[in-house]
């Protein structure tokens, strides 16, 4: 409880006034024994207790009905939000996120979450009267003050936006802006508390908290909770995208919610170049991964388009957006002497009828000279680069490149991004090493986007060489040791893997397993040309260089010229044609726990109002004052009840008897 007028709360010192005027009629009479009283005064002992009772009440009533009239008086206001405390509030810093996952709408379908909140606090600013708003929001994260509450709907910066929020940026920017600002603040966290918007882990927190703990005067945090049950809702998003010829081939996932049962057919429109078509899809779950081909126009050298699903519970995930560019072919580097296994891994790379892609063998003895800019992948079937090659294939991999180490069979100490071979083993004789384990999820050897598993249990091997050092073991043989591992080396990623496609080492040769692994490294390594196409919301990639514009050029929905920094659209910036979506984040709809979120803010004694379930209840605080002179009329009427006089009945004489 908040009193807006806390200087009338002295009004209370008022309510002694009856019992200071009680105890001074008490010392004016003074009791004088009286013999004919006595008589009187035993007859009526017995209802004395009552009487005194009585007495007590009166004046209690009359203390209560004088104190509520001052509480009424200082307005007090009750929220939850605000909570209690004895003075004014000067300022409210407001961390409004506006994230897309804030878009969802609770089950009446009706408004929006961020619509919603802001609809609360401009209730409860109005409350507050003179108190001053400052807004921090996610999108922009730049501290704004707020004329009025009754605008804050219609700021640009608390519209909706595709982006994604980063709550402990927003606190200690909260931090930083009162630190120069005077007297009693509170900062209001209105969030739908997506756990991957908060992170808990993260070590800024422990800087946000210091900073909040250093300012002269500790603000109060006051959390508002979205969350609870929302609208039925269908997402869609683009996972990749890649040209090859006359094609593009994206890569699509639909998400449904996870209270959603049984299968739902869902219209998937899409839009090319301003061609529109319109196909039906089955979702028998609450995904569905899948491969979509669009055919280009003939001669389209670059070009943009989108896909979208019916209006539901969330508009901004129900599109999403591509962009391509010229066709180029996919080109891979073989490094292997001359041999079997180069022929295999060079067919691997470089498959007939695909006429795209194509590979070219380089002895190690000239590896030093590789020119890699225009190269997807490559493939080291050799000792470990050392020098100059080291640095090529090093600088290729920050670049976003991929390399595939294959074992050299020969023994070595050297080392290439700290990873290094053991020595070459042979399975005794008449065994062979079996793959027992690998990852169907992920790596290059997971499941088909339909489920079909690679049949890696085909793989037999009578000699290895397992791969050593922090990495990531993505298969492994029946005795537990690694087969394929992967370690991220900046924006690109390098392989080992523990066997080579020539039958005096396994049978990788027919393809069951190789074949697959490569390719798909190969797809993963041209998606670095293609990836310039396509970005995040709020990404560095989506920022305008030195020099550049920025121009929608989608028809997609409404576009908010003032926020089309943090909109997903298709944009030209200069020379660049960018396809932007929101950050797949946004679709992880898990809410941090109450513990975490504790973690979080430990320390700040903050508060959590939780909304869930209320979204037709506009407001976060009520006057009480009403209250309070309801209850002044009713210990007044109260009081005056107890002082009405007792009623008696007349006494009826007997009859005198007739003689």
């Amino acid at each position: 409880m908040l009193f807006l007028n806390p200087l009338l709360l002295w009004g209370l010192l008022a309510a002694a006034v009856p019992i200071a005027i009680h105890l001074l009629n008490r010392r004016r009479h003074k009791t004088i024994q009286w013999a004919a009283m006595q008589f009187l005064l035993k007859a009526t002992r017995e209802s004395r207790g009552k009487k005194k009772l009585r007495h007590i009440l009166i004046l209690t009533c009359r203390a209560l009905a004088i104190a509520a009239l001052a509480f009424a008086a200082a307005r007090p206001i009750v929220s939850g939000l605000i909570g209690w405390g004895g003075g004014s509030i000067d300022t409210v810093v407001l961390l409004l996120d506006r994230s897309a996952s804030m878009e969802t709408k609770p089950g009446d379908g009706l408004d929006s979450r961020r619509q919603i909140v802001i609809e609360k606090v401009r209730d409860a600013m109005k409350s507050l009267g003179s108190a001053r708003l400052v807004l921090i929001d996610s999108a922009s994260k730049m501290p704004q003050e707020v004329p009025s509450p009754d605008i804050l709907a219609d700021l640009s910066s608390t519209s909706p936006t595709d982006t994604a929020a980063d709550f402990p940026t927003l606190l200690n920017r909260a931090a930083d802006f009162l630190a120069d600002t005077p007297g009693r603040a509170e900062v209001w966290l209105a969030s739908d508390l997506q756990a991957s918007n908060w992170h808990p882990e993260d070590e800024r927190w422990a800087a946000a908290r210091a900073s909040l703990a250093m300012l002269p005067q500790k603000p109060a945090i006051r959390v508002l909770s979205l969350t609870g049950p929302a609208a039925p809702n269908t997402a869609v998003r683009v996972l990749g995208s890649r040209r090859s010829g006359d094609e593009i081939l994206l890569d699509l996932e639909i998400l449904r919610a996870e209270d959603a049962r049984g299968t739902a057919t869902i219209p998937l429109t899409t839009n090319l170049n301003g061609s529109r078509t319109t196909e039906t899809l089955t979702l028998p779950s609450q995904s569905l991964r899948f491969q979509k081909r669009v055919t280009l126009p003939a001669g389209s050298e670059t070009g943009s388009g989108w896909l979208s699903i019916p209006a539901d519970g969330n508009s901004r995930d129900n599109s999403t957006f591509f962009a391509y560019g010229p066709a180029r072919p996919v080109k891979s580097i073989v490094v292997a002497p001359a041999g079997e296994a180069a022929d295999y891994l060079a067919l691997a790379a470089a498959p007939p009828g695909f006429g795209n892609q194509t590979v070219e063998r380089v002895d190690p003895a000239n590896a030093a000279t590789l020119k890699t800019g225009d190269v997807a992948t490559i493939l080291w079937a050799a000792p470990l680069p050392t020098g100059t090659a080291y640095d090529i294939l090093n600088r290729f991999l920050t670049s976003g490149g991929h390399v595939i180490f294959f074992p050299p069979g020969i023994s070595s100490d050297a080392t290439f991004v700290d990873l290094k071979w053991s020595n070459a083993t042979e399975a005794p004789a008449g065994k062979f090493f079996i793959l027992k384990d690998w990852n169907h999820n992920d790596g290059p050897l997971r499941d088909g986007i339909d489920g079909t598993p690679i049949p890696a249990e085909r793989l037999k091997s009578i000699r290895r060489q397992i791969p050593q050092g922090d990495a990531a073991a993505l298969a492994r043989w029946e005795d537990g040791e690694p087969f394929i591992t992967r370690r991220i080396v900046d924006h690109g990623t390098a392989w080992f893997i523990g066997s080579l496609p020539d039958y005096t080492w396994s049978n990788m040769g027919d393809a069951d397993v190789l074949l697959p692994a490569v390719q798909r490294i190969v797809a993963a390594g041209a998606d670095r040309f293609d990836a310039s196409y396509l970005t995040t919301v709020g990404s560095d990639a989506a920022q305008p260089l030195s020099g550049e514009t920025r121009t929608r050029l989608d028809d997609y929905g409404t576009p908010d010229p003032a926020n089309a920094a943090y909109e997903a659209g298709i944009f030209r910036l200069g020379e660049r044609l960018l396809a932007v979506n929101r950050p797949a984040q946004e679709d992880n709809l898990e809410i941090i726990s109450r513990e975490a979120l504790d973690d979080a803010l430990e320390g700040t004694h903050y508060t959590l109002l939780d909304q869930a379930g209320q979204a037709n209840d506009p407001s976060l605080s009520r006057d009480a004052w009403r209250a309070f002179l309801i209850a002044v009329l009713f210990f007044l009427i109260s009081e005056a009840l107890l002082c009405l006089p007792k009623k008696t009945h007349p006494q009826v004489l007997p009859k005198k008897a007739v003689a």
